[in-house]
């Protein structure tokens, strides 16, 4: 079995994030999102893995290499424009052959894996499986419809007016009939080829369409909240460990992990929490589900419920929560005392401020 990984699109609802990187190499607890998947996959004993790129193909590549750092064999296939899920079966054509695969969304998280899933698919080998979780906002997903036997017998991409609660998951698994119907589908009106079309192409043709409830973990992690949400789930596995350098006059409380080159200085911090290797803390409180990255600066300030991505700088500051804050940024004190603010915003920004 081969792997088709996603890692092209826009990543529209991160940005500006999005505008300078690769929403899949957005990191949850310091590690890009994109690598949980490829090592649930090698998990899975999948190791030979098709990675879609698009515009941000260099730094994709850049990120993953040869697959070699993973234990596995990585071919990266070029997708011009993102134009839909199942056109990117039909772009692998090549690559993916006559052989079973399983496609997954790189910007999906999954915890618990899918070893599972993988050898009931191996073992009752149905046509094409997909996985399934119940949400309170359907008609965001591709959804499923069930008869009263719990065969799949409709799926419809982003519908207005849902027939169920059940999305389907950014996990799918193919055996080479899924070749015969992405060429048999036409443009959806969004103008994309939707892979909901062609499973719903299988079923109408009667082949065997398997759906499986999840019974884990998973989170779409395209929107900020989303990514949030993550990046706390994660967190509370966190095995605490301490590889820098706390001084006496610091707390430390909960599950807590600062990694090597890292110095904490007259701070408390209260995980789960994640501090980058090489970072400072000096004079601050890091609250719950906060991720500190790489070399970053953190100086008479509080934070929580956030991440911080390497190189930023956050001083002088009074509390922050449930932020994104992207590479290098600076966030600091005004000089004046003036209740006006100064902002430099991106395109697509979002701040919100106390009256």
């Amino acid at each position: 079995m081969k792997a088709l990984v996603l890692a092209g699109g826009t990543g529209s609802r991160l940005r500006p994030i999005t505008h300078t990187g690769a929403k899949q190499l957005v990191p949850v607890a310091n590690k890009p999102v994109l690598f949980y998947g490829i090592e649930m996959l090698v998990d899975a004993g999948v190791t030979d893995i098709g990675v879609i790129v698009g515009d941000t193909a260099d730094e994709i590549r850049a990120a993953l290499g040869d697959g070699g750092g993973f234990g596995a064999k990585i071919t990266y296939i070029p997708q011009d424009r993102p134009l839909g899920l199942a056109h990117a079966v039909l772009v692998a054509r090549d690559y993916l052959a006559e052989d079973d695969f399983v496609m997954y969304l790189g910007d999906n998280f999954i915890l618990g894996g899918i070893q599972d899933l993988i050898h009931n698919f191996r073992t009752e080998r149905p046509d094409a499986g997909i996985l399934l979780t119940r949400v309170e906002n359907p008609s965001a997903y591709g959804v499923a419809e069930l008869d009263a036997r719990g065969h799949v017998v409709r799926l419809v991409e982003k519908p207005t007016n849902p027939a169920s609660d059940l999305a389907v998951v950014g996990v799918y698994l193919f055996t080479p009939a899924v070749h015969e119907a992405v060429r048999a589908i036409t443009p959806s009106a969004r103008g994309e080829l939707e892979i909901s079309d062609a499973l719903q192409w299988l079923v109408d043709q009667e082949f065997r369409v398997r759906s499986t409830m999840i019974n884990s973990y998973w989170k779409d992690t395209g929107s900020v909240s989303e990514m949030l949400e993550a990046n706390r789930a994660v967190l509370e596995l966190l095995e605490p460990r301490v590889d820098g350098t706390v001084d006496a006059e610091s707390q430390i409380i909960g599950r807590v992990r600062i990694e090597h080159g890292a110095v904490v200085s007259r701070s408390r911090i209260v995980g789960p929490a994640v501090i980058g290797a090489g970072a400072r803390v000096t004079a601050s409180y890091i609250g719950p589900s906060t991720s500190v990255g790489a070399d970053c600066v953190i100086d008479a300030s509080e934070i929580e419920f956030s991440i911080v991505l390497a190189g930023s700088t956050i001083e002088g500051v009074g509390r922050i929560e449930a932020s994104l804050i992207g590479r290098d940024a600076r966030v600091g004190r005004a000089d004046h005392l003036s209740r006006t603010h100064r902002l430099v915003l991106g395109d697509h920004s979002e701040v919100q401020i106390t009256p």
